[in-house]
Parts: C-alpha cells; sequence; structure tokens
C-alpha cells in the first residue's frame, strides 16, 4: 500500500510522480532497454497514466528531479541536493591526488562555455588522463569521459538530457537553484547524516531489518556498529517503530508515520488486488533476501549470469498480483516492428489462475504495451508452455 501498488492507484501523472519519489528519497537509474529503462519501470507500475516523457520532462525541462548517485546511479529530487555535499567535497579532493585533471577541466569548461552542452564523444581533449571515480562506479582511460564524470562527481557539472544511453553535461550552477547549490552541508555531523539516509531507505522499501542489506548500498562507512547505533537513536526518538511479523525471527523497522498503514492493513486485509510488472532494481526489491523471508519469492536478476547458467532469462520482471508475487515474465520490445512480446511467463509453484487474475494478468500486459507504445504479442512458448495461461 505504500508504495501504490496495492488497492486503487495513488499516484497520478507528474505530480505522482513527483509524490512517489519524494516519498522514496531515490529510484535507481539503470541505462539498459529491453522493455523501458529501470527508473521508467519502476514509476509505470505505480503511477496512473505515467509516460516516460514525464521522467524526461521532470529531469531535463521542470529540473524538479536530478540524476545524482544515491542508491547507485539514480535520480533524486532537486530539493535534496545539499544533503549530498560531503560526496561531492570527496570528489573535489579526490581530484587533487590527480594534477593533470585541472588543465583538462579548463578545457571541458571551454568547450562548454563555446558551445553548450556536450557528451564524451563529442570532446576532444589534449592530453591523457586514466584514474578511478571517488564517488561513481565507471572510469578508465578515455581522459574525455574520466574528467566530464570527475566534473560531474563534484557537482561542477550535472546532466543536461540523455540520448539513449549516452549522458550531455552542462554547469550545474545554470540549473540547479542558488539557495540549494550553494547551501551548506544540512547534517555535518556524520551520524546524523547516517540516520538521514537509513530513514530515507526505510521510507523508500517501507519496511527493512537491521541486517547487511543491498538497501544500505552507497552509503559510505555505514558499518554494522553505526548501523546498530543509528536504529537504536531512531527508535528512542520515535522515528522508526519495530514491527513484528509472524513466523519471521528478525524484526522488521518501518517510519513512524507508516504506523497508520499497519493498521489500515490489519481493519481492512483484503483490498482490491492489481497485477503490476515490477522493474528489476524496483525500491520494493532492494533487499531480495528479505522478499523471499516475506514472500517466499526467489529473484535474481539474471542479466549479468551467464547465459548457460540462467534459470530464466535475460531481463525478465517480477509478477505482483495483490500482495502476492505470483510468477516472473521475459518481455521484449521489438521497437521497429511496434510490437511488445511477452516471451514467457513462469508461475510461481502453487499459482492457480482464476479468471480474475487472469483478466488483470491481460491487463497488466496491455497497460504496458501502451506504456512501450507498442502493439502486444504472445510467443508461441508462452501462450502454450505455461497451463491455463492460452486462455488469455
Amino acid at each position: 500500500m505504500k508504495h501504490g501498488l496495492l488497492g486503487e492507484y495513488r499516484f497520478f501523472g507528474k505530480e505522482g510522480v513527483m509524490d512517489f519519489v519524494r516519498q522514496a528519497g531515490c529510484i535507481q537509474y539503470d541505462p539498459i532497454d529491453v522493455c523501458g529503462k529501470n527508473a521508467e519501470l519502476t514509476l509505470q507500475s505505480r503511477i496512473k497514466g505515467f509516460s516516460k516523457s514525464m521522467l524526461d520532462e521532470l529531469l531535463y525541462q521542470d529540473r524538479l528531479l536530478v540524476d545524482y548517485p544515491d542508491k547507485n546511479l539514480a535520480i533524486v529530487p532537486v530539493e535534496d541536493w545539499p544533503y549530498f555535499e560531503r560526496y561531492r567535497k570527496a570528489a573535489r579532493q579526490h581530484a587533487e591526488r590527480y594534477p593533470a585533471m585541472e588543465a583538462l577541466a579548463d578545457q571541458v569548461r571551454d568547450s562548454i562555455q563555446s558551445n553548450g552542452e556536450i557528451s564524451s564523444n563529442e570532446l576532444k581533449l589534449e592530453g591523457d588522463f586514466t584514474w578511478q571515480s571517488a564517488i561513481h562506479w565507471s572510469g578508465g582511460s578515455n581522459a574525455s569521459r574520466s574528467v566530464l564524470e570527475q566534473m560531474y562527481s563534484t557537482g561542477e557539472l550535472i546532466i543536461h538530457h540523455k540520448k539513449g544511453t549516452r549522458k550531455y553535461y552542462d554547469f550545474a550552477q545554470k540549473y540547479i537553484p542558488p539557495h540549494l547549490l550553494n547551501a551548506p552541508e544540512p547534517l555535518e555531523d556524520e551520524l546524523q547524516h547516517y540516520k538521514w539516509r537509513v530513514m530515507r531507505r526505510i521510507g523508500a522499501v517501507g519496511l527493512l531489518w537491521n541486517r547487511a542489506s543491498d538497501a544500505w548500498l552507497n552509503i559510505w562507512g555505514l558499518k554494522s556498529e553505526q548501523r546498530n547505533e543509528v536504529f537504536r537513536q531512531l527508535l528512542a526518538e520515535h522515528r522508526i517503530a519495530a514491527v513484528s511479523v509472524e513466523q519471521m525471527k528478525d524484526k522488521l523497522y518501518c517510519r513512524w508515520e507508516d504506523l497508520p498503514l499497519i493498521e489500515a492493513v490489519l481493519q481492512n486485509p483484503k483490498p482490491k488486488p492489481r497485477c503490476e510488472l515490477i522493474a528489476p532494481l524496483d525500491n520494493l526489491m532492494w533487499d531480495r533476501k528479505l522478499i523471499n523471508e516475506l514472500f517466499g519469492f526467489d529473484y535474481t536478476w539474471e542479466i549479468y549470469t551467464p547465459e548457460s547458467k540462467r534459470k530464466y532469462g535475460y531481463y525478465v520482471l517480477p509478477l505482483l498480483y495483490g500482495e502476492r508475487f505470483i510468477g516472473r515474465a521475459e518481455i521484449v520490445a521489438e521497437r521497429k516492428a511496434g510490437r511488445l512480446v511477452v516471451k514467457n511467463v513462469w508461475f510461481e509453484d502453487g499459482v492457480t489462475l482464476s479468471k480474475q487474475m487472469q483478466k488483470a494478468l491481460k491487463n497488466s500486459f496491455e497497460r504496458f504495451a501502451q506504456f512501450n507504445g507498442c502493439q502486444l504479442a504472445f510467443s508461441e512458448k508462452c501462450l502454450y508452455d505455461n497451463a491455463g495461461f492460452k486462455t488469455l
């Protein structure tokens, strides 16, 4: 219910995108586009009437969202920019280890001032340079790309727009309001910063445990000792609440303001189900061990698994029906042909497709095809290899 994935839609249009991203703190970005990029897939399952152009407008026209590392590559509300100043400062200090960087950075500045936003393939720098970025996971021997990413890490540049997977950069000062761009670090104390980050991650997922988790990725220095102290203080301050789940040993934790949601669920245990395709890096899926513990759904994103070792497929999306993961689907957008092909669907053991479920599933695929601007199509394998599914 917190994610807006159960019952009636809670989020609508561009305003709904902003409401959800502010609730979640960030959504993960990944450039791979098989049937939509991860951030787009995350939003299409929650936002009534969502289109890909909405996210593009909010990022590169309205400038209410900005690309910046949070949980790995991410999209965050622009008002959160000051809270990441410690990472930009670290990137500036990191750059001081590479004296050759500044001369190349001057060339970048001259190029942008003369020609406007630029990508690495259009930027020809004089000189060679190798590095490893302070806050960005990529780096390498391409001088143009390296310097642009470093200047992006320090906050001097932001992503002006993207064409496919290619990023175009421009000066941050042209797009981020001065009161945000020049704001000091709001939480200079490291523990206070950890508390802010942990609260965001709990809010992003809804319920989390105090265990090592992918949900804490890219919070520098947050080891078990620091995490335990953060949870202790947040509990004492009544900013989070401990939640006991039947048949689970570990306590889970939610934000204090989400307690009414738990009461609503207890009072109305059977809200109207919806069927949605869930993004591989969806906020809901950030801790896959927790998902397995709660829902008995074992999900691995097999995109980096060698083909011979894959159990399902290259780009497979979880299928959520109501409050249950009923299976997973491999879907490919054949954009030149204008077709969205459902290649295969694997249902979880014990799933029996009722007429209501089949109708919801078909509606979900039709909405997904519309989201991709394609006509819906099913492969022969998909139609006939899954018991009962051919009736769709």
